[in-house]
């Protein structure tokens, strides 16, 4: 059963044209237009790429930070003791521990963002993969949160930094920015994600690679890109 869209979604996918594909700059602008959410809404872009899932060498996964931030505040935890401990005190995490910082999230605590970790402390924090791995919590080498660097993994997510993967449908979601920001923040924003995904592209992979990408806020209806305005 389709689900039943609200009158103010209704009103928004009226000045979609769904045949159309948008010029990067006026997909921008039309999703700021139309979003009707009673708060700042963030907007996403969803890659729909030419990868099969199954085979490792086409699952993509990393970071970036992006040039104008994301406009939401994260709040940053570490997993590590001693002089990484202090470093990422100075560097502004929210939460620094070892043993009581795995104990705290084991008891039910996950208000968090983005959770970072020393190698060394690796062992302790995989006693938690059930609960923060399904949440996208998990800290990984690819993503940067697993570093003997924490002060610049603090910094990069502290600056704006969202990681990517993709979903075994070959698909990713990324968000890049809230409607209140500028249009050229959110272009450019959108364009370091798809100047990195590009990038990201397996070398096994044959034929068109990013098939079909659509930005949407929250709650509004998606607007289709044309990929070559990039």
């Amino acid at each position: 059963m389709a689900k039943k869209r609200g009158k103010k979604y209704q009103d928004a996918l009226k000045k979609v044209d769904s045949k159309k594909e948008y010029a990067v700059k006026d997909a921008v602008q039309l999703v700021k237009d139309i979003a009707y959410a009673n708060f700042d809404s963030t907007i996403e872009v969803a890659f729909n790429l030419n990868v099969d899932t199954k085979q490792a060498d086409q699952q993509l996964r990393g970071a970036v930070v992006l040039p104008n931030g994301t406009g939401k505040d994260q709040t940053v935890i570490v997993f590590a003791n001693g002089e990484n401990a202090k470093a990422a005190q100075e560097a502004g995490a929210d939460f620094v521990g070892d043993d009581d910082l795995v104990e705290k999230i084991q008891d039910g605590w996950l208000d968090f963002d983005v959770a970072i970790a020393t190698p060394d402390m690796m062992p302790k924090v995989g006693r938690l993969g059930r609960v923060l791995g399904p949440k996208g919590l998990m800290p990984n080498p690819k993503t940067g949160t697993v570093t003997m660097d924490v002060a610049k993994a603090v910094n990069d997510a502290k600056a704006g930094q969202v990681t990517y993967r993709t979903d075994r449908d070959g698909n990713v979601a990324v968000p890049f920015g809230k409607v209140s920001f500028d249009t050229d923040k959110l272009v450019e924003n959108l364009a370091t994600l798809e100047d990195i995904v590009a990038k990201a592209r397996p070398a096994s992979v044959r034929g068109t690679y990013i098939k079909h990408a659509s930005i949407s806020s929250t709650f509004g209806p998606s607007v289709t890109l044309d990929l070559t305005t990039f």
